[in-house]
């Protein structure tokens, strides 16, 4: 159901998709047993059990090709501007495309346990065009794309989470060799895909009083560094598992190995919430629509006791409550992505970062309640691994922690609607 206008180049595109999901990426899903990834045999065959429980080489070699094919067909670096092979894709263009690969369910076209789909949410190389000096955008973005180059994200700390302007991790300046630097010491947590990463983007206090956004550098570490320890791999709710702990100790990097603006490293962080936000709300919509989608469809054809399911109101009822919610959630999406086209970086924080919340956390906490009713609709079979419910709620449910969790994003909300933040 959609009411809102979407523009047809982007109904085009999607049908575009579509074509190329079935010509491509469907052959080699089905090749190989790569089936195996998705049916119910998909965690186990992801995870590497007796290797911390990280990805299996098989797993991200089949990513890995899925990448290149849809690089190839100058998909994925569709949101990217033209200067980077792109298709200079908007706002509203990628919620779209989000919401649409999710609903079509499991596989290989869009796996969001580990942000992998045909169409990249690619926002690294615009950082480093945005904040980079011309030799880091000459070198670096290159090497991005083409995956010589990856970094993770290191802002969480064993000690500090939604509160980024207190850490632990320090910068101190220190001369090596004649070379001017700084000595990085400190710890991070939940960064992701230090098993592959070239580089950490560690946020370290080198001035400042903390609680101040003020005094925080984003520097580039290199894992090649024998001071940096990757500890424990975390195991979670949803398996494989690539979010370690690690270690700083006695890190030097040369002066110019820092993101942005010495003291408000932050604001790299910072860079694309927005986009992130109101992205991963079209892909909680897209998911949640897709359990309500195949829980119709069961209702219609299981007939206990002689007659569907679907004739039943304690069935229709939760069902019509969720996909009302997910029709208004959609024009709100929508409606809010097509603004973020109009306007500045600057503007959309100020005008609609409120607005971005509101999608954010209703859209992952419908389909943990989206995925979470399929299940009961479709009994004993909902609950096996044989459908794809309980991947879809142990995937969305860390989206109501990640990107800022829903209690953060309320209070945004509720410092608009109560005036102790500025509107």
């Amino acid at each position: 159901m959609s009411i809102f206008e979407i523009p047809q180049d982007i109904t085009d595109y999607l049908a575009e998709l579509d074509a190329f999901i079935e010509a491509e990426i469907k052959p080699i899903e089905a090749r190989d047993d790569n089936i195996r990834f998705f049916d119910h045999r998909r965690e186990f065959a992801r995870t590497d059990m007796d290797n911390d429980g990280l990805p299996t080489k098989d797993w991200e070699d089949l990513l890995d090709e899925m990448r290149k094919v849809a690089d190839a067909a100058g998909h994925y670096r569709f949101s990217l501007p033209e200067e980077f092979g792109g298709r200079n894709g908007s706002h509203l263009a990628m919620a779209c495309i989000r919401e649409h690969l999710a609903a079509l369910g499991l596989g290989l076209h869009n796996d969001l346990q580990n942000e992998n789909s045909i169409v990249g949410n690619l926002v690294q190389p615009l950082m480093v065009r945005d904040f980079g000096t011309e030799e880091q955008r000459r070198e670096m973005i290159p090497a991005m794309l083409e995956g010589r180059m990856r970094w993770t994200f290191g802002l969480t700390e064993e000690d500090h989470g939604s509160d980024a302007t207190w850490m632990d991790t320090t910068a101190v300046r220190q001369d090596k060799d004649g070379k001017p630097g700084w000595l990085i010491n400190g710890n991070k947590m939940w960064t992701t895909g230090s098993h592959k990463a070239s580089h950490c983007m560690v946020f370290a206090r080198h001035s400042g009083e903390d609680g101040s956004a003020k005094g925080i550098g984003c520097f580039l570490v290199p894992y090649s560094d024998p001071g940096v320890k990757i500890g424990q791999y975390l195991w979670t709710f949803n398996m494989p598992t690539d979010h370690p702990k690690v270690r700083f100790d006695d890190v030097w990097i040369p002066e110019d190995a820092i993101l942005g603006d010495l003291d408000n490293g932050l604001a790299c962080a910072q860079h694309f919430v927005h986009e992130n936000r109101i992205r991963q709300a079209a892909s909680s919509l897209g998911a949640a629509q897709y359990c309500i989608n195949e829980s119709i469809a069961y209702a219609k054809q299981r007939k206990p006791f002689g007659k569907p399911l679907a004739t039943n109101q304690a069935i229709q009822f939760p069902l019509v409550e969720l996909h009302t919610e997910a029709a208004m959630l959609r024009q709100l999406i929508y409606s809010v992505a097509a603004q973020m086209d109009t306007m500045p970086k600057p503007e959309v924080a100020r005008r609609l970062s409120d607005k971005i919340s509101m999608c954010n956390y209703r859209a992952n906490r419908l389909v943990c309640d989206a995925a979470d009713r399929a299940m009961q609709v479709h009994g004993g079979i909902g609950y096996s691994r044989h459908k794809p419910f309980e991947h879809i709620y142990r995937h969305h449910r860390r989206y109501r922690i990640t990107e800022g969790s829903e209690e953060i994003q309320m209070r945004k909300v509720a410092g608009l609607m109560f005036g102790f933040i500025g509107g």
